[in-house]
């Protein structure tokens, strides 16, 4: 059995990666799997999903592994019986995501953020290379995106708020990726009860079933959307987005000091964009 790859051209930005079989001793061979894996990446699960996306890859400069999110839809929002529910949870409605797209398998690590930033913003405290970068403002999530846009010459961004809870639900409609038994959390999250004064390493907690980690808890994750207490109630069905208008920015999944409830799926925060807590972390997303 041999493998190749076949580069599709700068302007489609990725590698095709084929396995041809030899048949019956002749020099003929048929493309059984063909995987499209993306310009600087490495295939992990070379599974190919939607577009023929390897299901998970990694940056080789930056150790930063991302897997793909397919296209779908799902409920935004939380249902007006749910537990700890807040008042910007809804209304619960429809949305539809239409592109596929990579997401950070976790957060950004202190040593991702180092081999693009060259910068330390965290305290000494909860501190090395797999624990998640902290003290990290919305401005400078987007600069490390915008520097790692630049170096690889694809587009690296903040996910949506859409893209980041239906990502974080992972096709489920309950509380939690895992259901609706808050007793569980501790073993797919880190938060008020579980920790030691500070966020934990990333990815020692279980998965959500798409295989991302700490989507609850440990750090408040930036999304590019300007944070509207009342956006659900105006938002179209497809991809939507709000970067312009209101000085604050929104923020999902709980921390590593933050209740249970706070942790769950629909949930949400905001805080201004210039704001730097070790509350605060990010995961990166990129266009396909």
């Amino acid at each position: 059995m041999k493998s190749w790859e076949w580069s599709l051209g700068p302007e489609r930005g990725a590698w095709l990666v084929g396995i041809a079989l030899a048949a019956g001793g002749c020099r003929t061979a048929a493309v059984q799997d063909v995987v499209v894996v993306p310009a600087g990446l490495e295939a992990v699960d070379a599974t190919p999903g939607a577009g023929g996306y390897a299901r998970e890859v990694r940056d080789p400069r930056t150790g930063m592994v991302f897997v793909l999110i397919e296209p779908g839809e799902f409920w935004m929002g939380s249902p007006e019986g749910e537990e700890g529910r807040e008042d910007d949870e809804g209304p619960r409605h429809r949305v539809r995501i239409s592109k596929p797209f990579l997401l950070g398998k976790t957060e950004v690590t202190q040593e991702q953020w180092w081999a693009v930033m060259q910068t330390e913003p965290w305290p000494a405290q909860g501190g090395g290379d797999d624990y998640p970068a902290v003290c990290v403002s919305y401005e400078d999530a987007n600069e490390f995106c915008k520097r790692l846009s630049e170096t690889d010459g694809v587009a690296y961004r903040l996910p949506t708020e859409a893209e980041w809870e239906y990502a974080c639900r992972a096709g489920t409609e309950t509380q939690y990726s895992f259901g609706d038994d808050e007793g569980r959390l501790a073993e797919y999250a880190w938060y008020s009860e579980n920790t030691s004064g500070h966020a934990e390493p990333v990815g020692q907690k279980k998965p959500n079933p798409w295989g991302l980690h700490d989507m609850h808890g440990n750090v408040w994750e930036w999304c590019v959307d300007a944070y509207d207490k009342h956006y659900d109630e105006r938002s179209p069905a497809a991809d939507p987005v709000r970067t312009v208008g209101g000085g604050v920015r929104s923020l999902r999944g709980g921390s590593w000091n933050y209740s249970r409830r706070i942790c769950r799926s629909a949930n949400r925060s905001s805080y201004d964009p210039d704001s730097r807590y070790d509350i605060l972390g990010f995961r990166v997303a990129r266009t396909l």
